[in-house]
This record gives C-alpha cells, structure tokens and sequence, in this order.
C-alpha cells in the first residue's frame, strides 16, 4: 500500500496537471478522497481520478 504523504501528494498533484492541467486544489480534494487513492502510486492514482470524474486528457480529445 502506498502511503499518502507529502511526496505522494507532490507526485499526485503534478501528474494530474500533466495530464489534466488540473491541480489538487482546482479539484477541491479533501485528505478524505485522497485517501481513496492511496493503494495506487501517483500516476496511476491521478489517472483512475480521471476517469472516475470523466475528465478529458490534454494529450487526447478536444486539446490535441
């Protein structure tokens, strides 16, 4: 299990602006749904986020 700390939440948080252009505070996540994504590094964590709220790449759909 991946631990949520402040280098995690780092990695999180620029995986979801590469891949998204969307950051931790833009999103609203609290501790408590970061916590969802805690078993999953931060890439994929960031990626599953995405596809659980439907969000649109910035390497795919409507930016490329």
């Amino acid at each position: 299990m991946t631990t949520v700390n402040a280098q995690w939440i780092n990695a999180f948080n620029a995986a979801l602006q590469a891949h998204f252009a969307l950051t931790i505070q833009d999103a609203g996540l609290t501790d408590t749904e970061l916590a969802r994504y805690a078993d999953l590094g931060p890439k994929e964590a960031a990626l599953t986020f995405g596809e659980d709220h439907d969000l649109d790449r910035v390497d795919r759909g409507w930016f490329t």
